[in-house]
């Protein structure tokens, strides 16, 4: 076991080799923590603890290339099980201090999950070395960063039990076999593969679904028909206004130090540059900190990048939605942000932003992280950046729908679970992951249970959000229209973050209704699926009911890469995948059925 000192957090991890064979648990070589973690026992060749320097052990054998996928497998199967525990800097420093402390020069595999200030990091390495060190060497390396008590339920735990007690547990448990019909209907039977290959006829036959867009409305009514053919005909849509903002010309050109175009793609509801554009140096923070510390004269007149590196989605996200207003304060003429990602290919990441009142709206736009990174150069070796920003938009209101289709229950129809998913998307890519595979995963969840004669006893609705790209105006206009009949919801679902291999969900609500809904998630421990994150904040149209006391919960899904493609040309049909949109769809049919049927309503 090596421990390293990081500061003031203790880091602990341990490197394991196969060799020879031998059954034995690989998490007995970890430390001790929460049980929930060390959920497996495989069945893996011997392992070596290391310490200090590598030994040669290697078997003369030449079955190496086999276990090196071997390991791969077993990374792939476990990438989510991981141990909630508060956080860690960001991904890039976990690297840098494994490449720093073990002497790597490839690390080859990571599995790495942050939700809000929760990490665990799961990395499969390559080590290449000379003399002692193994020429080529597969290990497996668990990371662990031991800070704080792990933010998730055991399974079933005293105070659990002690909420529940023993007969919803049990009534909890008799679902087994409803679920397992679901899931076979929908990974062997009829309704195989069926999400996927609606959801490509539809983004092959609508695309970029912009809200205020005709191409957004005669999308929504492709879906209702979708729904009728299936003969569910409890179909609503409530009109509202939503903003319609249109991308026209936009160019960056760098003049000095050199000539070059820069990548660029406007935040949502960015103001137009005159047509002649803004031309002016640079300056560049990496942090609000930073920004604020300069001096007014520092930034008045000039372009602010916000070059801040990526950590989590919710901390940098806040460079796009207020770095115009904080560069406006300051009497900056524009503002550019680095895209919201940890992985670019030079594809800028567009997405909202928010001006505020009083303060001069000026353009604002992302570009990609090569191009921030080659400006942060210039300017910290002292060099003079100028560019000229060119961008044209238009902006109005127009008149769109949520969808709002029932599965209604035979004894308390008035009460709702709700499943959801947003309709429109941003103007570029195709909107296949954000949020297509949200959107279909929720229409098929009332349709299967129409298919298989399953009414449970609440009404099962289904919810195509208008309108979230642009502020989550939808949701909003929903809740308000419905804010006298809230106490009807007894659960609402949301898929916004990927539709990829399910892990379980992330959830709002009292510590019973959290109790309950991790009993239930037990019934899909076979798909891994079984993970409960607590949450205040799960989803993104969701918060705005959530938030007045509403149980609910996100698709918890195995979404690493989610961001690298997110607001991209990127957003494509070959994100997605058939066989984890299949898993999704079984899940999020089958949690919603058994919600909808318990004899319980989730309590607040």
């Amino acid at each position: 076991m090596l421990i390293a000192q990081a500061g003031k957090e203790k880091v602990e991890f341990v490197n394991s080799q196969t060799t020879s064979s031998d059954d034995a648990s690989f998490f007995s070589l970890l430390p001790k923590g929460p049980e929930r973690l060390w959920t497996y026992s495989i069945q893996i060749e011997e392992k070596v603890v290391m310490t200090g320097k590598v030994e040669d052990t290697r078997s003369q054998d030449r079955s190496r290339k086999k276990k090196v996928l071997l390991l791969k497998s077993y990374l792939v199967q476990l990438k989510t099980h991981y141990i909630l525990l508060h956080s860690y800097p960001s991904q890039n420093g976990v690297i840098r201090f494994l490449q720093t402390h073990l002497d790597s020069k490839c690390i080859s595999m990571i599995r790495y999950s942050n939700k809000k200030d929760s990490t665990f990091i799961t990395i499969s390495q390559y080590l290449w070395g000379s003399g002692e060190m193994y020429s080529v060497g597969c290990f497996l390396i668990l990371f662990i960063i031991t800070i704080s008590e792990a933010k998730s339920l055991p399974k079933t735990s005293d105070k659990c039990r002690a909420l529940l007690g023993d007969d919803l547990i049990n009534e909890i448990s008799s679902y087994q076999n409803i679920k397992e019909d679901i899931f076979k209907y929908v990974l062997e039977g009829e309704f195989k593969s069926k999400t996927y290959d609606e959801l490509e006829k539809f983004v092959d036959m609508f695309g970029a679904r912009i809200s205020g867009s005709q191409v957004l409305e005669d999308s929504i009514d492709y879906m209702i028909k979708l729904t009728q053919d299936e003969d569910l005909t409890d179909i609503v849509t409530e009109e509202l206004e939503v903003p319609h903002w249109v991308r026209e010309q936009e160019k960056i050109t760098m003049l000095e130090p050199r000539s070059k175009n820069i990548a660029v793609l406007g935040l949502g509801r960015s103001v137009s540059t005159p047509p002649e554009g803004v031309t002016s140096d640079v300056v560049v923070f990496s942090s609000f900190k930073e920004f604020d510390d300069a001096p007014i004269e520092y930034v008045e007149g000039k372009i602010v990048l916000f070059n801040a590196i990526y950590t989590t989605y919710g901390e940098t996200a806040s460079y796009r939605t207020q770095g115009a207003v904080r560069a406006a304060e300051k009497g900056a003429v524009a503002s550019l942000v680095r895209s919201i990602t940890p992985f670019s290919i030079n594809s800028p990441h567009t997405g909202s932003q928010y001006y505020s009142e009083n303060v001069t709206k000026i353009p604002t736009a992302a570009i990609t992280l090569e191009d921030a990174d080659l400006i942060n150069r210039f300017y910290t070796r002292g060099e003079k950046v100028v560019l000229n920003i060119k961008m044209q938009s238009s902006f109005e209101t127009k008149t769109s729908r949520n969808t709002l289709i029932d599965f209604k229950g035979t004894k308390n129809p008035e009460k709702l679970v709700i499943v959801s998913g947003h309709i429109d998307s941003w103007d570029v890519g195709q909107g296949a992951m954000d949020d297509g595979g949200g959107l279909f995963v929720s229409w098929a969840a009332p349709i299967i249970l129409k298919r298989l004669n399953l009414r449970p006893k609440r009404t099962v609705r289904a919810i195509f959000w208008t309108a979230e790209e642009l502020g989550l105006i939808g949701a909003a206009a929903y809740a308000e229209k419905h804010k006298n009949e809230s106490h009807n919801i007894n659960f609402i679902m949301e898929s916004d973050e990927g539709t990829f291999a399910p892990r379980g969900l992330a959830v709002a609500g009292t510590q019973e209704a959290r109790c309950i809904i991790a009993e239930i998630l037990k019934l899909f421990e076979s798909i891994n699926a079984s993970t409960l994150v607590e949450t205040d904040s799960p989803g993104s149209d969701i918060t705005v009911i959530v938030k007045d006391g509403v149980p609910g919960a996100s698709l918890h899904n195995a979404n690493e890469n989610y961001f690298w493609f997110h607001h991209t040309e990127g957003d494509t049909m070959n994100v997605e995948n058939p066989e984890e949109l299949d898993l999704c769809t079984a899940f999020w049919t089958a949690v919603a059925y058994i919600i909808a049927d318990i004899s319980v309503d989730i309590p607040r």
